[in-house]
């Protein structure tokens, strides 16, 4: 069996566009060369990979399974160009960060600034997602790792919980909420808010709970840090939602009050989600060790 990246890279472009006049598009080959190489394929091979039908074509089971194996070894072959194009540069090695909001605004920076003080040559990319998105990320092989909410279902992937992350309430002292204890979010979706801007991974997610009510959430003004949405509820802007730690560390200073979500999702962790150990780069397998290290944690 002689399989070149060539195939491999044409198969997966075909099987996911639906197309082999697509794929050979996108693969840079003529239609011509594109139909034999998938013909030759599956002579080499032995079975039916694709199924033509009037409108494209579409893999039959071997056919997934080729595919699922081709995303698997064009994926290493990237990291691999990826990792030997860092020691060409200097950089000796690179990692990019998947994490929610609350962990990149909360939870990561100072463990991360100590972590990098032993890599002074490493690149590191921080992308922040919406946990759904960075636990999707990691199932399909698009990200090593990511750091996430425990409320969200992460199947066939390995956890491991890192520190408490619950969402509370915000609101200043002349507010109607000032002497609740615990409030529910449908509740709060007839008030006034001060929100995060579009696209950040926690307003996306608090608004899609309120979605799942039939609901859109009354933001009055949308900013770009906890510490801003802080002092505007402190002048009575608005409520907001935010991680219970964010609150305590500005409580004080903006003087706003502090009321428990009841609602399950707001109670919930942050953890660090993988696939599997030996499938991670030696670089994100040492960051996972220092944050064993400072979790007591065990990464296997």
């Amino acid at each position: 069996m002689n399989l070149d990246l060539v195939d491999l890279n044409l198969f997966l472009k075909v099987v996911e566009s639906g197309s082999i006049t697509q794929g050979a598009y996108l693969s840079n080959l003529a239609l011509a060369s594109a139909s034999e190489r998938i013909r030759k394929l599956e002579q080499d091979l032995g079975v039916v990979l694709l199924i033509r039908k009037a409108r494209g074509v579409v893999p039959t089971e071997a056919g997934e399974a080729l595919a699922h194996h081709a995303r698997l070894i064009l994926q290493q072959r990237n990291l691999m160009e990826d990792e030997l194009q860092d020691f060409a540069t200097g950089a000796r090695g690179s990692i990019t960060l998947y994490a929610n909001t609350a962990a990149l605004m909360e939870f990561l920076p100072a463990k991360l600034a100590m972590w990098l003080e032993g890599w002074p040559n490493l690149k590191v990319v921080l992308k922040e997602r919406t946990s759904e998105e960075i636990v999707k990320a990691v199932q399909l092989g698009l990200a090593e790792a990511g750091i996430v909410s425990s409320s969200v279902p992460a199947a066939g992937l390995i956890t491991r919980a890192l520190t408490d992350d619950n969402l509370v309430l915000i609101v200043s002292p002349k507010h109607k909420f000032w002497t609740e204890k615990e409030i529910s979010f449908e509740r709060v979706l007839f008030e006034p808010m001060v929100g995060l801007t579009h696209g950040d991974a926690l307003q996306a997610h608090i608004e899609a709970h309120a979605r799942n009510l039939n609901r859109n959430l009354n933001v009055r003004v949308r900013l770009k840090t906890f510490e801003s949405v802080c002092q505007f509820v402190g002048h009575g802007v608005g409520v907001a939602i935010i991680p219970e730690r964010t609150a305590r560390r500005f409580r004080r200073k903006f003087g706003f009050g502090v009321v428990r979500l009841s609602d399950s999702w707001a109670t919930r962790q942050l953890m660090v989600c993988y696939k599997e150990l030996t499938r991670l780069s030696p670089v994100m397998k040492s960051f996972l060790d220092y944050l064993e290290a400072n979790t007591n944690l065990s990464f296997d």
